[in-house]
């Protein structure tokens, strides 16, 4: 009696991997589903970075409103002074952001603090140099709190 451990396989062979053609078929499939996903994946970071500046810029016009509310309603003249505040007075106060304001790629925001044209009050002009690092004055590819798109 003969004893074996798996079937007796006659005239058939054993495939023991995959053949050329298969791995290239999947190779190619993988290439497709790659081709596809990539660009909606590097879009969609492009617009988690926009979103962050954007809250970003909000956070720091919160904090500047901290500042002027601590100053008779003067904000700062620059944004180094939110981290290191001084009351009406003159004297130092906690600081009110840890680090100095970045956008998402991790350039500094620009600050600009203009009297309105009424003469009444301070525009408050913050933006981001944007995707391509470029200061445009809040123009071009700019992420500013002035425009709504």
């Amino acid at each position: 009696m003969q004893s074996h451990c798996g079937p007796l396989r006659t005239g058939a062979r054993r495939r023991l991997g995959f053949t050329l053609l298969e791995v290239l078929l999947v190779l190619v499939i993988l290439g497709v589903i790659a081709a596809l996903v990539v660009p909606r994946l590097t879009g969609a970071q492009h617009e988690a970075n926009i979103m962050q500046t954007r809250t970003m810029i909000a956070k720091i016009e919160s904090s500047l409103g901290v500042y002027a509310a601590l100053n008779n309603g003067r904000p700062p003249d620059t944004l180094d002074m939110l981290l290191e505040p001084v009351d009406a007075s003159g004297r130092a106060m906690a600081p009110i952001e840890k680090d100095y304001p970045k956008d998402a790629w991790k350039n500094d925001l620009n600050y600009s603090l203009e009297l309105n044209p009424s003469g009444t009050g301070y525009d408050i002009l913050l933006w981001s140099n944007g995707p391509d690092g470029a200061n445009n004055q809040g123009g071009g590819d700019d992420i500013n709190n002035w425009d709504e798109t």
